[in-house]
């Protein structure tokens, strides 16, 4: 009998709209219960805030017509206000206008070599950037970007971040031995993300890029909910090994609503010095079909070249190494992109 009326109710509910939030209340709408016992009916209305004088009307019309229902007894309905709590401050603070996050769901796409030249084809536009690099597991900015000295401290005892081809650069790899193995621990992966944020004098800037660690760990959910994100972009290989990684990667900044910028197809193909023609090794097309399926902006294909694997060895960026090559202009093209898509 009661699971009758309860449905009864949510049927005659459904004609009806929440004059705050335009949805129905159907049983889908977590706003709306019912309890049923006995012919009693008990129906609880969440609204935001403390402005219930829209409801008047409704409820008076929600009780007179649930209480024609054959076996309904009585009917209380009551509104459960919900308070606005101001969201907390972020901890890590920074002046810069845009921080982007460059993320993969697995290790070995190529985030790192990413995010170098990301910053250095950011630089080139005339914009000031930093590049912090958070892979605290294995961090590889201080040899992409050249730099082997140890970052000195100022007179308010903060770090001051490490010059390199105009790039204020950070990484817990300019203090560790570059051989050392990193054993972190979750406490140690925040304090250690804070101190680079906040132990360290970046002055301002237009973008911060942060390099992450592959996966969807301790380090990618504080720098989410502790940091002021612009939004993160998703680096994946075309092959389905990688992308089913990557999909993880874009569910957790989803719940952590940090917006995803884009998705970046990294070894996308090669080309034969004999034949001269495009080799699809890791699979076609992938990161397009993805970016289509999650409704992101596809920002473009970076080829596998060996040249650029070389110049990341050495420390030197494409877009600095040979500016007009057809790789730095990709890296130019996205970073003009992303900037406009940004700034309009």
């Amino acid at each position: 009998m009661s699971d009758n009326i309860l449905s009864l109710i949510y049927t005659f509910s459904k004609k009806f709209i929440d004059p705050n939030t335009n949805l129905a209340f159907t049983p889908q709408n977590n706003n709306i219960s019912a309890i049923v016992k006995d012919g009693n009916v008990n129906i609880f209305l969440q609204v935001k805030g403390q402005e219930t004088s829209v409801y008047k009307d409704l409820l008076k019309l929600l009780k007179n017509n649930i209480e024609q229902i054959p076996g309904v007894v009585s009917v209380n309905i009551a509104l459960t206000a919900e308070k606005d709590v101001k969201k907390p401050d972020k901890k890590f603070k920074i002046d810069a206008k845009n921080i982007i996050a460059v993320a993969s769901g697995k290790g070995g796409v190529g985030k790192s070599t990413f995010s170098v030249n990301l910053s250095v084809a950011l630089t080139s536009l005339g914009m000031k950037v930093g590049l912090l690099d958070a892979d605290i597991y294995g961090p590889s900015i201080p040899r992409m970007m050249g730099v082997k000295k140890k970052p000195e401290m100022n007179n308010n005892k903060k770090l001051i971040p490490i010059e390199s081809y105009g790039i204020k650069c950070m990484s817990i790899g300019f203090i560790l031995d570059e051989e050392a193995p990193t054993i972190w621990r979750g406490p140690m992966v925040m304090k250690a993300l804070e101190q680079m944020f906040n132990g360290v004098d970046w002055g301002y800037l237009d973008y911060l890029i942060i390099d992450l660690p592959p996966g969807t760990g301790d380090a990618q959910l504080t720098l989410a909910q502790s940091s002021k994100l612009t939004g993160s972009i998703i680096i994946s290989t075309p092959q389905e090994v990688a992308l089913t990684d990557a999909r993880k990667g874009i569910n957790m900044f989803k719940k952590v609503d940090v917006d995803i910028l884009g998705i970046v197809e990294n070894m996308s193909y090669f080309i034969c010095d004999n034949c001269d023609e495009k080799h699809f090794i890791f699979s076609k097309d992938g990161g397009i079909k993805e970016a289509g399926k999650f409704n992101v902006p596809f920002l473009g294909s970076i080829p596998i070249d060996k040249r650029l694997r070389q110049q990341s060895d050495e420390g030197k960026p494409s877009c600095i190494d040979d500016p007009q090559s057809d790789m730095s202009k990709k890296y130019i093209n996205i970073a003009k992109n992303l900037d406009k898509s940004l700034n309009d």
